[in-house]
């Protein structure tokens, strides 16, 4: 997130005037994948990449932005009829909106953006771009919203503008986050607490497959379908009300998908607790074993991995990774992996190695380090 080449790049494209600089990050999530939208628990963390933003008034009742990435110019109104077709132009267009609806005053502005959260590797880029626009509007227009509705906004404009039916996770964790920390959120209540990540003898890291993964997509809002119909089967308001023995007490009555999927999310909720208790006693290894879980029940009952996942998956497995499963929605993206630091250099040279020669091409290597949420960038 380098502000200064988002800042040269300003300069360049509206008459070399300056503005106020805001940046936001994506997210992983150790564990607690697709609950967000069942009203259950995630575990995520901010990471050091993010969006970067330079915004300055423009006197007019227009926004022009330019994707310093794409290399392209949108401009737009803040009219409904406005929209406009650019997809990365709508998240912007989608934070303004939501921000009207609630009653925020906006006026025109310039705005030039990068970002460095590698795209359709689940790290919730899209989250990034709209918490960056979310915060940096309220702070420079004065709006006083805080940043619980901030999260909502950006959950908003996936839903109203870009077709995602998300949850609120990778909105909140951009929000919210805090170096050093990851955060068990319960999405019904939005309560929250911070939890100390810092395991000593282990690192994180992300294996990008290099598979490009559409959110937008059927197969996300299936998932999400076919949870709503066990929930509402069950007059509970969400899945993670619903206990393994009420499932299994109308398994007669719904298709095998529905309730293959809720199986994983019911499962899913106390895995989650189960690693915030581990992670009190420093017990990485049970950590780890439930993310094995998880990627199972990811691959084999939601049925969102693939066949690059999956071999990744098996071979952290077999390399003596202490935790390894899919990371996001699914589709593609990366795994997330715990690895002891003896077997780091080793586990990264076998999956280069066996990944090329299996698909003919390098997984990504992503190192994590978990990081503040959104800010602004001091001059």
């Amino acid at each position: 997130m380098d502000k200064e080449h988002v800042r040269s790049r300003f300069i360049k494209h509206f008459d070399g005037s300056t503005g106020e600089v805001y940046t936001s990050p994506g997210r992983i999530n150790l564990i607690g994948e697709h609950t967000d939208y069942n009203g259950g628990f995630v575990f995520p963390g901010a990471i050091d990449r993010g969006v970067t933003a330079e915004i300055k008034r423009n006197g007019t009742d227009k926004v022009r932005a330019y994707s310093i990435d794409m290399k392209d110019y949108v401009e737009f109104g803040f009219r409904e009829e406005d929209a406009p077709r650019t997809s990365w132009a709508r998240y912007i267009f989608g934070v303004c909106r939501e921000i009207i609806k609630r009653g925020g005053r906006l006026e025109g502005f310039n705005t030039a953006f990068s970002g460095d959260v590698p795209l359709g590797a689940g790290m919730s880029s899209s989250a990034a771009l709209e918490s960056t626009y979310a915060f940096a509007l309220n702070d420079i227009f004065h709006l006083g919203i805080d940043k619980f509705e901030l999260a909502k906004i950006g959950q908003a404009t996936e839903h109203n503008y870009c077709g995602v039916k998300c949850g609120i996770m990778d909105q909140f964790a951009s929000l919210f986050g805090r170096k050093g920390n990851l955060i068990r959120l319960d999405c019904r209540s939005l309560e929250y607490e911070y939890f100390p990540f810092d395991p000593q003898g282990y690192r994180l890291v992300l294996l990008d497959t290099a598979v490009k993964h559409e959110l937008a997509s059927s197969a996300y809002n299936a998932r999400r379908e076919s949870c709503e119909r066990v929930a509402c089967r069950l007059n509970a308001e969400f899945l993670r009300d619903v206990t393994p023995e009420q499932l299994e007490s109308i398994r007669p009555e719904i298709s095998p998908e529905d309730f293959q999927c809720a199986e994983y999310v019911v499962d899913e909720k106390q895995r989650v607790l189960d690693v915030c208790d581990a992670l009190v006693k420093g017990d990485y290894e049970t950590v780890g074993q439930k993310m094995y879980e998880t990627h199972l029940g990811m691959s084999q009952l939601y049925k969102v991995s693939c066949e690059e996942l999956d071999f990744l998956n098996g071979l952290a497995r077999e390399c003596g990774v202490t935790g390894s499963r899919v990371m996001g929605g699914g589709f593609g993206g990366c795994t997330i992996n715990l690895v002891k630091d003896e077997l780091y250099d080793p586990f990264i040279a076998r999956a280069k190695d066996a990944y090329r020669a299996k698909f003919g091409r390098l997984p990504k290597v992503y190192d994590v380090v978990i990081g503040d949420g959104a800010r602004k960038l001091s001059d």
